[in-house]
């Protein structure tokens, strides 16, 4: 199993990440470098077992449906900075730091957040288009009074990222119906009182093989093992502080290591076709580790 290492940037995704205050942090290109993690393929064989090439379903590639037009945000909600602007931020060179009222504020954002992923998340069944959840989850956020941060960054054309099958990241909804079998990671990000909320996971539609299956367990898994070792005490260049927030977000394919993008310059998707799998959750830094913000 291949594991692509995502940026070591503090900051994140769909590239819209979680951040503070008018601060916005690009990720694109998302590869820094990808390896083969030995500790990981034993840390899975007490589940893997002998996979033969019938386990895993065969299945046509992933193609694009019609993209419908963005969907309206009413006035009085507050909108990011580069909204109505073309190019994307610039990567932000300062670490950003939280006091005790912008720590309420981004676990405000980062709860509503995992909210609206839980709720896309049982939308996902076959038939169901990615549109029909975008549509779904720009709802929810603009009733919640925030903005979808994926809206209108760099040109991005939808309110959250739908990336199904052998699409890594940033996929853009679209008319394509989910299959029986299919894999989809939804990312949700929010902008609620000037702070970013990001979070995504992968879900299973209908039937899924054991091969995927395990491939998203184990996504989840190194997930988990990443915020479990983020504290204070690294051996490392750099250190994590008490008040600084970022997101773990790691993302596995069963094949290739490699990408190619799409024209539509956002959908990436693994050169050889085969799955991917993606996790997000938003991290604070405590005194004794890390608190996981995107949780329900």
């Amino acid at each position: 199993m291949e594991v692509r290492v995502p940026s070591m940037e503090l900051h994140r995704s769909p590239p819209f990440l979680s951040g503070g205050r008018g601060k916005f942090f690009l990720h694109k290109p998302f590869l820094v470098q990808a390896k083969r993690l030995e500790g990981l393929e034993k840390a899975n064989k007490r589940s893997r077992g002998t996979q033969s090439s019938e386990e895993v379903k065969k299945r046509a590639p992933l193609t694009r449906g019609t993209v419908s037009p963005p969907l309206p945000v009413p006035g009085h909600i507050t909108q990011p900075p580069y909204v109505g602007k073309k190019d994307t931020p610039e990567i932000a060179s300062e670490i950003q730091m939280h006091d005790k009222v912008s720590i309420v504020h981004m676990k405000a954002a980062c709860e509503l957040a995992a909210r609206v992923l839980e709720h896309a998340g049982t939308l996902v069944k076959p038939s169901v288009t990615t549109d029909e959840i975008d549509k779904a989850v720009h709802k929810m956020i603009i009733d919640a009074g925030a903005y979808p941060s994926p809206l209108g960054y760099g040109g991005f054309p939808k309110s959250v990222c739908t990336s199904v099958n052998e699409c890594m990241c940033h996929g853009i909804p679209d008319s394509r119906e989910l299959q029986d079998g299919d894999i989809i990671n939804i990312d949700v990000t929010v902008y609620l009182n000037g702070y970013h909320g990001d979070t995504s996971k992968t879900f299973l539609c209908g039937e899924v093989d054991d091969a995927s299956k395990r491939l998203v367990r184990v996504t989840e898994e190194c997930m988990l093992r990443a915020i479990s070792a983020c504290k204070h005490g690294n051996n490392g260049p750099g250190q994590m502080v008490e008040g600084q927030t970022f997101t773990i977000e790691p993302i596995l394919s069963m094949g290739s290591i490699e990408c190619d993008m799409w024209d539509d310059g956002w959908t990436a998707v693994t050169t050889d076709g085969s799955l991917a799998a993606q996790f997000e959750h938003t991290i604070l830094i405590t005194k004794t580790g890390a608190e996981i913000l995107t949780k329900c």
